[in-house]
């Protein structure tokens, strides 16, 4: 397998960033560099960031599909987000523990249902009301 050069850090972090707030900037970037999709940030300490993570805990539903349509890993944090009640009853079913990993930024993966809003309505409630 040929060993590919590593993304460069500044358009990583560009990446990273725009997700947070900005399709179309996301858009182009991913246009620019495919390598990109699954690219993670480190803002310090450990906290780590893909461009996926960030639109979920900032309830970007069209950032996160966009990102998922070209090959982004989902994550139990985007699941909740995005209202996809099957896959977080299914993961806190084998690892109820999940429920108290944090996302990026330490933020909680009940936060992540909240920022979804109407979408992912289902799942906050299952979350509020899961015990392990």
């Amino acid at each position: 397998m040929e060993t590919k050069p590593a993304l460069a850090l500044p358009l990583v972090e560009e990446f990273v960033r725009f997700a947070h707030t900005d399709l179309s900037r996301v858009e182009e970037l991913l246009a620019h560099e495919a390598g990109l999709i699954n690219a993670c940030w480190d803002w310090g300490g450990g906290d780590f960031e893909t461009a996926l993570g960030a639109a979920a805990h900032m309830g970007r539903i069209d950032i996160a599909n966009f990102l998922l349509e070209h090959g982004a890993r989902l994550d139990l944090f985007s699941a909740a987000m995005l209202g996809q009640l099957e896959i977080v009853k299914t993961v806190l079913k084998i690892y109820p523990a999940a429920i108290d990993i944090p996302g990026a930024h330490g933020i909680p993966l009940i936060d992540h249902a909240k920022a979804g809003g109407e979408e992912s309505r289902a799942v906050l409630e299952f979350l509020e009301s899961f015990s392990k």
